[in-house]
C-alpha cells in the first residue's frame, strides 16, 4: 500500500513507476495509474509535434479545417482538447456552434459555417459541423426532406470549392459502440461536473440508434471523395482514439522537422481507417 512515508522515500519518478509495476496485481488503481502514465508519455511528444506542425501552417499560410463528427459521447470534445492543448491560440480556433438563430434559419445553410472557416496560417477544429444536416437534423426532425436532399446535393460541391481555394478539410467520424455510449451517458449523469454534457438529443441517442446508422451510412456513401475523405476512428478506447487521430493528421503533411520529437507518426490501421463500404465500424 502506498503511504506518505513510502512516497517520500522515492528519489525520482521512475522509482514510483517501478513500485506500481511490481505491485500492480495487488491493486487495480496501480494498473490504471500505469496506463495513464504510458498514455501521457505517448501524448506529450505528439503534442510537441503538433506545435511544430502549427508553426509550419503559419509559415506556409496553410488553411486547415478538421471536422469532428460522431454520435454523442463518442470522444470528439476530449480529442479536440488534446489537439489544441499546447497550440498557439492566435493561430487556431475551436468552432462549436449553437442552434441557428431565426436570421440564420432563413439564410443559405452554409452561411454561418463559411465565416468560421480557417484564414491563411490557421487551424480550425469543428466540434460538429455542417454535417449536422446529414445525420442529427433529419433523425431528430430538425430539417425537412427538401432541406436534407438539397444539402446532400450541395455539400460535395461546397467542399470541392473549398479544396480548390486551398482549404484542406480533414473529416473524422468517431465510432463508438451502443453499449459504450450508454456507459458514458450514465457516467455523465452521475458526475455533477459533466451533467451539462447530457442533452435531450443525447437522451434519444440510444432509442434512435438504428435511424442514426441509416443516415450515417448515407452520408458516408454520398460525401466521401478523394479530396475530402471520411476517416473513421474507433473510439471505444478514448485515449487510443486521441493518440491515433493526432498521428493521422501529422502523417498527412511534410512539415519542417517532422519526426524530430516523435518518431512514430503512422496511425494504427486497426483504429484509423478511411471509409469504404466494408469498413468495420463500432456504431454499425
Amino acid at each position: 500500500m502506498l503511504t506518505r512515508e513510502l512516497i517520500n522515500s522515492f528519489k525520482k519518478k521512475s522509482d514510483l513507476i517501478d513500485y506500481l509495476e511490481t505491485n500492480k496485481a495487488s491493486d487495480l488503481n496501480y494498473e490504471k495509474a500505469l496506463e495513464k502514465h504510458e498514455y501521457e508519455q505517448e501524448l506529450l511528444p505528439l503534442q510537441a509535434e503538433l506545435v511544430q506542425f502549427q508553426r509550419w501552417v503559419q509559415k506556409e499560410n496553410k488553411k486547415i479545417a478538421i471536422i469532428f463528427e460522431g454520435r454523442d459521447a463518442s470522444g470528439k470534445g476530449g480529442t479536440i482538447k488534446r489537439f489544441k492543448e499546447h497550440l498557439n491560440p492566435r493561430a487556431m480556433r475551436v468552432v462549436a456552434l449553437n442552434k441557428p438563430t431565426e436570421v440564420e434559419r432563413n439564410q443559405w445553410y452554409f452561411n454561418r459555417y463559411i465565416k468560421e472557416l480557417p484564414n491563411a496560417g490557421e487551424i480550425v477544429f469543428f466540434d460538429r459541423s455542417w454535417y449536422n444536416r446529414a445525420v442529427v437534423e433529419p433523425v431528430m426532425g430538425f430539417c425537412d426532406k427538401t432541406q436534407y436532399d438539397r444539402f446532400m446535393i450541395q455539400v460535395p460541391e461546397f467542399e470541392h470549392m473549398l479544396f480548390e481555394s486551398g482549404t484542406l478539410i480533414i473529416k473524422f467520424w468517431f465510432s463508438v459502440s451502443k453499449d459504450e455510449q450508454q456507459r458514458r451517458f450514465e457516467k455523465r449523469l452521475n458526475n455533477p461536473l459533466k451533467k451539462w454534457k447530457f442533452s435531450p438529443v443525447d437522451e434519444k441517442g440510444q432509442e434512435l440508434w438504428d435511424k442514426f446508422t441509416t443516415y450515417k451510412n448515407q452520408m458516408f456513401s454520398r460525401t466521401h471523395n478523394h479530396f475530402s475523405p471520411w476517416v473513421v476512428i474507433k473510439s471505444n478506447d478514448k485515449k487510443q482514439a486521441r493518440l491515433e487521430s493526432i498521428k493521422y493528421v501529422l502523417s498527412l503533411f511534410d512539415y519542417e522537422n517532422k519526426g524530430a520529437i516523435c518518431k512514430n507518426l503512422l496511425p494504427d490501421p486497426n483504429i484509423v481507417q478511411r471509409y469504404f463500404r466494408n469498413t468495420i465500424q463500432l456504431d454499425r
